[in-house]
Order: structure tokens, then sequence, then C-alpha cells
């Protein structure tokens, strides 16, 4: 018997954002009924106005233990292996990246699984195609120290890795710290460093802006609570 196919579904980085999902994404979801994702719910809020041709309490949604998310992926993927195609979404953009979803891709390979990734909004791409700073060279980071110190330290190797490589530094951080590492960036960088702001991308609330680092400290600063954040950097 031939193998399913495991469906990297991207989905909306926001609310009301179903615009941004390609129509081939949606028609590949109506397609199946088993989805591995982070969180239920999520899964369910954005499939529904897609409207599906299964109803959605008929579908399966096994969900990642956020604590130890490779417990229970030989489980999920059991379907696949069995012949039924499954889809794997994130929390929001395309699963894989800066995501758990990652361990149930690699897993898949492992297995034999056919791959098979869909186009959709990436929130670290968006935010480096509009920052202005190199697509040639550069590199995520993901979170950065919660500590203040650690933070500053890790930001200034940062900054003379992209001075030295010439290379776009890309991290993320918890919404509600937002502000705290983007004060952190602008006092401690130097100030010709160029720092870009890339919050609530693809939604109607979408910021960007890139400025040096003393262009940001005579700037208002734009109120980033609660709001999904990409910072860059670049200081070449």
């Amino acid at each position: 018997m031939a193998k399913g196919k495991l469906y990297l579904i991207p989905i909306t980085l926001g609310d009301n954002a179903l615009g941004t999902i390609p129509h081939y994404v949606i028609e590949r979801i109506h397609q199946l009924d088993t989805f591995i994702v982070e969180r239920a719910r999520t899964a369910r809020r954005f499939i529904s106005p897609t409207r599906p041709p299964i109803p959605i309490q008929e579908m399966t949604f096994h969900e990642l233990d956020k604590r130890n998310p490779r417990q229970g992926i030989q489980e999920f993927l059991k379907d696949c292996e069995g012949g039924k195609d499954v889809g794997l979404m994130s929390e929001a953009g395309c699963p894989g990246v800066a995501d758990p979803g990652a361990l149930v891709v690699d897993m898949a390979h492992q297995k034999g699984i056919d791959v098979v990734p869909l186009v959709g909004p990436s929130s670290l791409l968006l935010a480096l195609m509009a920052s202005g700073m190199s697509g040639q060279q550069f590199a995520f980071h993901g979170y950065l120290p919660l500590k203040k110190g650690d933070r500053i330290r890790n930001l200034k190797k940062l900054e003379q890795t992209s001075r030295q490589l010439k290379q776009t530094q890309i991290f993320i951080e918890t919404p509600y710290r937002n502000h705290a590492l983007l004060t952190d960036m602008i006092e401690q960088l130097s100030g010709n460093t160029r720092i870009c702001v890339a919050c609530d991308l693809t939604l109607p609330t979408e910021y960007v802006k890139t400025q040096r680092a003393e262009q940001w400290k005579k700037s208002e600063l734009p109120q980033l609570d609660k709001r999904p954040t990409v910072f860059l950097m670049a200081s070449y």
C-alpha cells in the first residue's frame, strides 16, 4: 500500500486575513479530515470560515504536546503510513519554521513519508523582504535570552557578527516583552546600526519601519504590546 502524504499547511498570521491564503491551499484542506496541530481550537477557527465540505466535528485534530512535542508523533503519523493524507498546521504562518512541527516533518522523512510544503504567509520572510536589509546573507536566532544582561551581550555579539559577515540578524520575542527588546536594541547598539520592526504582518494594523538606532532614539516608538513582531538588525 502506498503511503499517504504529509501536507504542510500555512495559516493566517492573524484573524480576518483568510485572503492571504492561496486558493489551492484551501482546496487541499478540503480534501483532508486529519490534522496535526499545536492547538485544535486555533485549527478549527482557521478552517471553519473556509466552508469545508466535511463538518468540523467529524475531523480529527492531533495536538502536539508543548512540553514534550516528540510525544505522540509516531502515533500521529500512522495514518500516513496507512495510506492517508494528513495536514500539519502551526499556530500561525508556515509549519516547521520556528515551530515544533519541524519534529513531525523530520519523523515523516525518517518513515519515508512524502512531505509537501504549501505556499502561504511567513512572518520571517515577509519581514526580511520589507526590511531593506540583505536577503543574501541572513540568520534567524529565535528568542534572545530572557535576562536583560544576557540579552544585551547577545545583541552586541549579533551586531558584531552582522558587521563581520555582512549578515542580517533576525529574531522574535514574546509579545509582552517586545518593548523591552526594542528599547535595549536602540540604547545598546551602535547608532549607525539599522533596526527593523515588522509587526502584525498581513493584518490591517501592519507596521514595518527600518531606521538606524540613532534615528529610533528620536522617534516615537510603536505600541508593540501583545502584537506579533519580528525584529531585524544590520550593522554593515
